[in-house]
């Protein structure tokens, strides 16, 4: 026997606190994203080399959120069904942002990378299909936008902490033996703090609701888990994908190649194009990663700002039409960058970035929410983040090659490159046809993997 229970409407609050983990994931995303590349330059490598040594990133993206995906759909504990990922991945995650900075070799950074993505991904996979599980239709994109938010504001002050620390605090920016600044250092045992504290606090705030029918729950766990009952959950989903899911692939794909360029090649290309710095020892080369580090702060700002408003010019167009217009913000801005007169000048085009980034984070996932087949969102969303990282697998092991052979090793053209990556997705979103959603039903879950995943 069924019952049809509509998912209740949650207060602004609720919203809040069961978005606030994205903060600290944020927190330290941002500090990765901000310092990952000079911290290998810092240990010796060369331009040429940074894609395939941020290859740990999508490689654990592809591998740990479709798994991590179908392990949250089948869970259910003390702490819920999504909370346990959350917690693990904040654990872990911080311990890999305290370690990071820290690191006697290349190679030990690259370790000490695959470990906090890891991480990341454990924590963030299960919070996507979080809305899902808790937010009825209408509010889903208030849930991502809320996402959206924590997520640019943990940017933002992430990605300035370096910055401040030395600029406005008045903290000492001395070096150790590998030349990693202390301000970088003491940046990243923050990020570690805020990484589990806010992960914590969502834990502890939010509440799940529990399957209707637990014996038949046991059921489709025996079913669900293992190695290869995983891989199986993974092909039918796969066979069974949405049609709106299938066109937000090329666009998710497109737009995570352009933010891909940025993260690899952004600071070091403040520092070395707009700063000159030649030497990464020498004090001009900091400045200029503490500079593209308050840029990267700047179009953070502008993602937490644009969140608020991106619900209400969803309605008032479209959602497609709404994401098209932000990624033409965000390739200008980009390609805007290679006639910037002066490094202050890098703060405009960060206006466009910010428009972008705020909507990448949010729109193509409310689009998809009401697409997916019930009870198996956090699978499905595991795969769509496949979209993101497959595009950025190809970046780190052909874009040393391009930066060394076409490139000349400039690697402001390669952030520019992302711009137009960014055009060619905006096509390819207009084309974009939503599924309407329906009314979220509660039932106890079907007796085979067919059947569940058609429902």
């Amino acid at each position: 026997m069924t019952s049809s229970q509509v998912k209740p409407k949650l207060a602004f609050w609720q919203l809040w606190n069961m978005s606030f983990g994205f903060f600290g994931i944020q927190f330290g995303w941002g500090l990765q994203m901000a310092n990952t590349s000079a911290i290998f330059e810092h240990l010796g490598a060369d331009a040429h080399q940074i894609p395939i040594l941020w290859l740990a990133a999508p490689l654990t993206g592809l591998i740990v959120q479709p798994i991590i995906g179908n392990l949250s759909d089948n869970t259910w504990g003390v702490l819920g069904r999504r909370r346990p990922y959350f917690l693990i991945g904040a654990i872990f995650g911080s311990l890999a942002l305290i370690c990071m900075p820290n690191a006697g070799s290349l190679w030990m950074a690259v370790g000490l990378l695959w470990l906090l993505d890891t991480a990341a991904n454990v924590s963030m996979e299960p919070f996507r299909a979080f809305v899902s599980d808790l937010l009825p239709p209408k509010q889903r994109t208030k849930g991502f936008a809320m996402q959206s938010l924590f997520i640019g504001l943990g940017s933002v002050l992430a990605s300035a902490l370096p910055w401040a620390l030395s600029n406005i605090f008045g903290l000492v920016d001395e070096t150790d033996v590998n030349g990693i600044p202390s301000v970088v250092k003491l940046s990243f045992y923050i990020g570690a703090g805020f990484f589990l504290g806010t992960v914590l606090w969502t834990v502890l705030t939010t509440e799940e609701r529990p399957p209707r029918d637990m014996e038949a729950f046991r059921e489709q766990q025996e079913r669900r888990l293992g190695v290869g009952a995983t891989v199986r959950e993974i092909a039918v989903a796969f066979k069974q994908m949405p049609k709106t899911m299938r066109q937000l692939a090329w666009v998710q794909g497109f737009s995570w190649l352009g933010m891909y360029c940025v993260f690899l090649y952004f600071p070091t290309a403040i520092a070395h194009n707009l700063f000159g710095a030649v030497d990464e020892s020498s004090a001009l080369y900091s400045r200029g990663i503490e500079w593209a580090g308050l840029c990267i702060a700047a179009y953070n700002a502008v993602c937490f700002c644009v969140s608020f408003l991106l619900p209400r010019l969803a309605i008032a167009t479209s959602r497609p039409t709404t994401h098209a217009l932000c990624l033409t913000c965000g390739g200008l801005g980009l390609i805007s960058l290679w006639f910037v007169p002066s490094p202050r000048w890098a703060l405009l085009p960060m206006l466009g970035l910010g428009v972008a980034w705020s909507s990448i984070l949010s729109l193509p996932y409310a689009m998809l929410a009401g697409a997916l087949p019930a009870r198996k969102g956090g699978i499905y969303m595991g795969i769509f983040n496949m979209f993101i990282v497959l595009p950025e697998i190809v970046i780190s092991l052909g874009l040393g090659w391009f930066m060394a052979h076409v490139l000349g090793n400039n690697r402001l053209l390669a952030v520019v490159l992302g711009g137009f990556c960014f055009l060619i997705a905006v096509p390819f979103t207009l084309r974009v046809e939503e599924a309407v959603p329906q009314p979220t039903i509660q039932s106890a879950p079907e007796t085979s993997l067919e059947t569940e995943a058609i429902s």
